[in-house]
């Protein structure tokens, strides 16, 4: 009879959560990555308005001031997000990791009760070859006690 785990269903189940919330850890680190590339996007925006702002003239520097300042709050906003989205990351990495964990000890659990099993089976086959050596030896002996009471009858 074939190995069966009773807590395979609990097992499989741990698993789906821990693969979703894998997903769900792409996902943040996804959106991380895009706020990271709207910073570096936002900062280009930046040096590129302050080299325009050197090649245009004065009368422009007003507008330019304008348009760097409002520059300058999209990059703290974005700072802002980029702070939220690490915190969101860390903690659905964490969730992640206790699935994981969790995961862990039903899979050792599973090997230690495979590890039970297999040497319950192993006994269980010692136990049967005992019986049968037991059931050739006590054979031998009747036919050894036979072969010897048939030689003392020729012999009489």
């Amino acid at each position: 009879m074939p190995f069966r785990y009773r807590l395979q269903k609990f097992l499989e189940i741990r698993i789906k959560e821990k693969e979703e919330q894998l997903k769900v850890v792409q996902m943040a680190q996804k959106a991380l990555a895009e706020i990271e590339n709207e910073i570096i996007q936002n900062n280009k925006n930046i040096q590129d308005t302050r080299i325009n702002m050197r090649k245009s003239d004065p009368r422009m520097y007003d507008g330019f001031d304008k348009f760097l300042k409002h520059l300058y709050e999209i990059g703290e906003q974005l700072e802002t997000k980029k702070q939220e989205a690490i915190q969101k990351l860390n903690k659905e990495t964490e969730i992640l990791k206790e699935k994981e964990q969790k995961v862990n000890v039903l899979e050792k659990h599973k090997e230690h009760k495979k590890e039970e099993y297999l040497y319950e089976e192993k006994m269980a086959e010692m136990k049967v070859l005992n019986e049968v050596g037991s059931q050739k030896h006590f054979m031998r002996q009747r036919e050894q006690k036979e072969t010897e009471e048939i030689e003392e009858n020729e012999h009489q």
